[in-house]
């Protein structure tokens, strides 16, 4: 059947000129005498054709007088536009400005969107008329490319069509528009850039040294002016648009490093964008490196940026100088890393004391704050050698006064440094039964919180402390965790915020978090802290020390394990990982599985009956690592993955062997190894019972195996003699068959031969009535003729009558004769019978 004609897809009072034909002809000529132009090309079965349709007359209502809307049915077979157009998706936005096109918009099919793009291809450039429209256009955290020419000569001054098309040749090749393009045209004002010759165009970077362009060494085309601005451009915060479909727009951008992804709520019409100029201050400051102006855009931008004729093309100024190390011994609060393996657990966790000049040892000084410099570098030292640190210990136990006995990495602790005197230090080797006293201004510090005692979210941070700020400013260049700062719109990009630890229904959605593929980790600023900048710097701060204080983030199922108790597998997630295996008395085994692993599967029964044997003191436990992620020295690398976790010896987890196949008596072989000797005895004995319950079932079994395997042969045996039965009565059956179908033609054919008998006896009959009735009439003409004889003398010869009646005697004598035959043939015929 031949296609239905289609439709038209936008209304007759839509001010968008929809032709559902695919008239791109017709599109054309129409184009011609419009100074701007925008092609929707749609398929009327297009999902994403429809859900634009109203975004699409939207931004046709609000600029319908100065931009021509027009439609085109690119999916029609008949039309000129699914002839001569060959696309492989719709709908597909083009713009035209005047003879310049088209310009592809890629962005997001948002109403706001598209009109902020379709008002960048109305006005490319922006009019420079004053020094406050100047500082504002430099200030702005984009890119900006100025050009300065002088219309007083002519009314079209050389260069300027050229600069007027690479502005529009930037939104061709970049359709987020992040390379501004304006235009000075008053001298004055372009001396403060400083630019001098008209024709000069000047591309404005914050931080590294400003460029004019090259007109000795490029020629002045508008390919590349855009070129040239693309390519030496600065972008320290960058948009980031993921249109939904099949890309590597966010791999791609991940793996250039670790990434600061800022979810805000973005209006790009709006005039003023006060949180992003915030942020855009903050990656400004945080990536100037050579710490020669203030932190933040709209100010100092106008002096020193190199914008002269010779002005480098080179990358940015050396790095800073590194601040200031006090020479001075100093105490502060720090954070403690995790120990090497080297190091014994049993050391102990004391104060320590850091003093720059001689390396890591006990300072006598008191009162002194390092700046986190010091201690950042200190700690490394302290670390990193491994004999300095145990001389350390060795040497001045005496001088810490936080004793530990032993130190598990499940806990949490603080080392806070301090002096103490000759004295204190004596009193410490006797052990004194209450606290030495110490030197003025000097705290006495607090052992260090377990996680049992204080949850992790609790966690200091760097901010919480003083004395440990770090200066935002330059730091990208002054650290190897160096950080690209991103922004997505919350409100079409939610759903990544989502996927990232963000919760659905936020108050504000406002969000960020720091992604790192090669740690395989991501930290989530807290969603306590509103998205501002001191929030902002001390998250990028305490991700930037060495070691930092950020925990990564785990993701975890909605689904809890509030049915553990009802089920012998109890179901693990990331919020009860901790109180399930970590800081359960009962031994643990734990599997690590994922729904679309069959192998798992395979294993549930095992699991289950393993739970069925073991006691109460013990948990089989399972972790679906495709919806929670856990600590990361807890993760696994494949899957199915099985774990032991003994009770009060949680550090010294095993791992099933992968060359044993994951069977009951294996895995039962494996427990009673690994686990405490006492607990093994009262497994053996529980086994040994579970033992012979099985053997006294296994004789039950059997007896009735035998029970019925007797009943079986009787029932055999009837069933042997029942068959012979069955076929001795099949034969009868098949007799009685033949001898009924005998019997039943005999019956249909003597039913014949009486219907034919029966047929003749009422021929009789009716051929009887005939003669009874001449035999009246003839014996009436006998009885008359007999009474005229009696008048008259009979003749001697016979009369006629006589003869007629003679012959009726013979015939009924005849009739009389044939029915006494035909009954003794009846007679004849019933003996047998």
């Amino acid at each position: 059947m031949p296609a239905k004609l289609p439709v038209n897809f936008f209304s007759s009072t839509s001010p968008v000129v929809d032709f559902f034909l695919g008239q791109l002809d017709h599109a054309e000529l129409v184009r011609r005498d419009s100074e701007v132009s925008l092609f929707f090309f749609y398929a009327p079965w297009c999902g994403q054709s429809l859900a634009a349709r109203e975004d699409i007359e939207k931004v046709a209502s609000s600029l319908a007088d100065q931009v021509l809307f027009v439609a085109i049915n690119c999916w029609w077979n008949q039309g000129k536009c699914r002839k001569q157009k060959h696309f492989f998706h719709f709908p597909v936005i083009y713009l035209y400005h005047r003879s310049f096109g088209p310009i592809e918009y890629k962005g997001p099919l948002n109403a706001v969107y598209i009109e902020k793009f379709v008002r960048r291809v109305m006005r490319p450039l922006l009019y420079i008329s004053s020094p406050s429209r100047l500082q504002r256009f430099l200030s702005s955290y984009e890119p900006g490319v100025l050009g300065y020419f002088e219309f007083n000569a002519s009314p079209q001054p050389p260069g300027y069509l050229t600069f007027f098309a690479s502005a529009l040749h930037s939104l061709n090749k970049d359709y987020l528009g992040t390379v501004h393009f304006g235009v000075i045209t008053d001298k004055l004002i372009a001396k403060e850039i400083p630019l001098t010759n008209s024709g000069s165009v000047y591309l404005h970077r914050h931080v590294n040294a400003s460029l004019l362009f090259p007109h000795e060494a490029m020629n002045y085309t508008a390919e590349n002016v855009c070129r040239w601005a693309l390519k030496n451009q600065e972008t320290f915060v960058r948009w980031l648009r993921p249109h939904g479909g099949k890309s590597l727009l966010l791999n791609n951008e991940l793996k250039k490093g670790p990434a600061l992804l800022l979810f805000l709520p973005f209006d790009p019409l709006a005039e003023d964008q006060p949180l992003v100029d915030e942020i855009s201050s903050l990656a400004l400051a945080y990536n100037r490196c050579n710490r020669s102006g203030p932190g933040g855009p709209g100010t100092d931008r106008l002096g020193g940026g190199g914008g002269g004729e010779t002005s480098p093309a080179t990358g940015p100024f050396p790095p800073a100088e590194p601040f200031p190390i006090s020479q001075s011994p100093c105490c502060n609060t720090v954070v403690l890393p995790p120990q090497p393996p080297a190091i014994s657990r049993t050391h102990n966790v004391c104060e320590l004391c850091v003093n720059q000049t001689v390396g890591v040892q006990p300072s006598w000084l008191g009162g002194l704050h390092c700046s986190f410099f010091e201690i950042e570098a200190a700690l490394d030292s302290f670390y990193l050698k491994e004999r300095t640190f145990v001389q350390v210990v060795s040497k001045t136990a005496a001088l810490c006064s936080n004793f530990l006995s032993s130190y598990s990495p499940f806990s949490y602790y603080t080392a806070c440094c301090r002096t103490v005197d000759g004295g204190v230090r004596s009193l410490l080797f006797g052990s004194p039964k209450t606290p030495p006293p110490l030197p003025p201004g000097v705290a006495f510090p607090s052992h260090g919180k377990r996680w049992e005692e204080e949850p992790p979210r609790s966690m200091p941070h760097i901010e919480d402390r003083r004395g440990l700020s770090l200066d935002i400013t330059g730091l990208s260049c002054r650290t190897n965790k160096t950080l690209n700062l991103y922004l997505l719109d919350s409100n079409l990009f939610w759903m990544y915020a989502e996927r990232l630890g963000a919760p659905r229904l936020a108050p504000t959605k406002e969000f960020a978090a720091i992604v790192d593929l090669k740690e395989e980790a991501h930290f989530v600023l807290g969603q306590s802290r509103a998205l501002v900048r001191p929030h902002l710097e001390t998250f990028i701060q305490n991700y930037s020390v060495l070691y930092s204080p950020l925990r990564r983030h785990l993701m975890g199922s909605q689904r809890s394990a509030r049915f553990g108790a009802q089920h012998r597998i109890r179901e693990v997630a990331t919020d009860t990982f901790q109180e399930v295996v970590l800081m359960s008395d009962k031994d643990v085994l734990l599997l690590y599985y994922a729904p679309w692993c069959g192998f798992c599967v395979a294993l549930n029964h095992i699991f289950i009956q393993l739970a069925r044997i073991l006691p109460d003191n013990f948990v089989v436990a399972r972790v679906d690592v495709s919806q929670n992620d856990l600590p990361w020295e807890f993760m696994t690398d494949h899957l199915p993955n099985i774990l032991f976790f003994p009770r009060q010896r949680k550090d010294q987890s095993v791992k099933f062997p992968e060359e044993f196949p994951v069977t009951l008596p294996n895995l039962l072989r494996f427990l009673l190894r690994h686990s405490s000797p006492r607990l093994q005895e009262c497994r053996v004995s529980l086994l040994e019972r579970e033992i012979q319950q099985l053997r006294a079932e296994i004789r039950a079994l059997r007896e009735a195996q035998a029970l019925l395997q007797a009943q079986l042969a009787e029932a055999r045996k009837e069933e042997r003699r029942l068959l012979q039965e069955s076929r001795v009565l099949q034969k009868q059956h098949e007799a009685l068959q033949s001898q009924r179908e005998h019997l039943q033609g005999l019956c249909d054919r003597k039913s014949r031969e009486l219907q034919g008998l029966a047929g003749k006896l009422q021929e009789l009959a009716e051929a009887s009535k005939t003669l009874l009735a001449e035999n009246a009439l003839l014996r009436v003409l006998l009885a008359a003729a007999a009474e005229r004889g009696t008048t008259a003398e009979p003749d001697s010869s016979p009369t006629r009558e006589e003869e007629e009646e003679e012959e009726d005697d013979d015939d009924s004598t005849r009739l009389e004769a044939t029915m006494a035959s035909e009954r003794s043939r009846e007679n004849w015929t019933e003996q047998p019978t």
